[in-house]
């Protein structure tokens, strides 16, 4: 009992103080975990940080949950993880109340035409960045990125896309001819890169369907907290128009400058679809996936860790999530980026990114800010 109380007393405090996204939440939990409390040694942890990239969903709640199962048990996994959520889903469904409320007046408007650049700048370094770590100067790499990005940009489901390179990567693997298997990739894109895939009609939005909705996109997602917006946007602007570009951008801008999991943009989105339910519903189909992955993998975690074949499989989902990212960019930058205002906040925060890598918290309140002086 005493160690679930520390569990969730720990992981209450680093949902509260949880800004900076994935990296630096584990940061946080290093400090906490392996640095001030020693529940792990550092070997421990780095396997806890190996496995939740080998998993589909939110890699820094998933991380809570592993750490919260190996100092508390299975009470401990859903302490852990429920404790990390909480703040940031409470936070964002204020968040989210406001924002119906007032989202439509000219102040807040203002506010979010000069955050929604921000946005863009963040997601294109985070694009950039991921990029140049997994190409390893591999052109071919690079060559699979671009193309998963065109593949969905002409239109193909994006989970063909992550799947698809996933699997040929697999076999690459398993063939030991990664040149043909790489050649094999970019022919499947390029070829497939013209089908559009078949347009989905959906009626309004219920509860239901939220679930369903959230509970395959926490159950597929892997890579980059930012690879959401892809998901986002393919189903709930292009294919069901639920939302549009700006709301979308809007809900991601409310999980940046939140504490927590970025993944609590499922909360703002549920509730401008279904109310508080809908955010609830939301909220736990998306996070849902994360607590079920780690219950399953966690007695394994140095099979996973250690076996090839997993890491091909991984290294071509997680290419064709980053041109799944770059296809996202392109589709925001065009509802976004329209005067000299818009462009200036986003070339000033890719400056600011690349020269300072500044905290995208600070970048979007700097974003409100000159809305709001733009708004004046």
């Amino acid at each position: 009992m005493r160690a679930m109380v520390e569990v969730a007393r720990v992981f209450l405090r680093l949902g509260l103080l949880g800004f900076g996204g994935p990296a630096a939440h584990v940061a946080l939990m290093r400090d906490e975990i392996v640095a001030r409390r020693r529940w792990l040694d550092e070997q421990e942890f780095l396997d806890l940080v190996a496995a939740v990239n080998l998993i589909p969903g939110p890699n820094s709640t998933e991380l809570a949950i592993h750490i919260g199962y190996r100092r508390a048990g299975w009470p401990g996994l859903v302490v852990a993880g429920t404790c990390f959520i909480l703040p940031a889903f409470l936070i964002v469904l204020a968040c989210a109340a406001l924002y119906v409320r007032h989202g439509t007046t000219p102040q807040a408007a203002w506010l979010m035409y000069g955050i929604s650049p921000v946005v863009v700048a963040i997601v294109l370094d985070a694009v950039w960045q991921l990029g140049r770590n997994a190409s390893q100067r591999r052109w071919w790499s690079a060559a699979v990125i671009v193309a998963a990005g065109l593949a969905v940009l002409a239109g193909l489901h994006e989970l063909v896309v992550i799947f698809g390179t996933g699997a040929l990567f697999l076999a690459g693997r398993v063939a030991h001819r990664a040149r043909v298997a790489t050649g094999v990739v970019l022919g499947f894109l390029a070829a497939t890169s013209a089908v559009v895939a078949t347009a989905v009609t959906s009626s309004a939005p219920t509860v239901e369907r939220l679930w369903w909705f959230f509970l395959k996109v926490g159950s597929v997602l892997f890579g980059s907290g930012y690879v959401l917006i892809a998901f986002l946007r393919a189903d709930l602007v292009e294919r069901w128009g639920w939302l549009t570009d700006r709301q979308l951008l809007d809900a991601v801008a409310i999980g940046q400058v939140t504490p927590g999991p970025l993944f609590t943009t499922a909360t703002f989105i549920g509730y401008l679809l279904g109310g508080w339910l809908g955010a609830v519903a939301s909220t736990i189909g998306i996070f849902l996936p994360a607590f079920v992955f780690v219950a399953l993998s966690s007695p394994f975690v140095q099979q996973l860790r250690a076996s090839r074949s997993l890491a091909a499989l991984l290294d071509g989902i997680a290419l064709a999530s980053i041109g799944l990212m770059l296809a996202v960019v392109v589709g925001l930058f065009r509802q976004v980026i329209g005067d000299g205002a818009t462009a200036t906040l986003l070339v000033v925060s890719l400056l600011a990114l690349a020269t300072r890598r500044l905290d995208p918290t600070w970048l979007i309140a700097g974003g409100a800010l000159a809305g709001w002086l733009l708004g004046r």
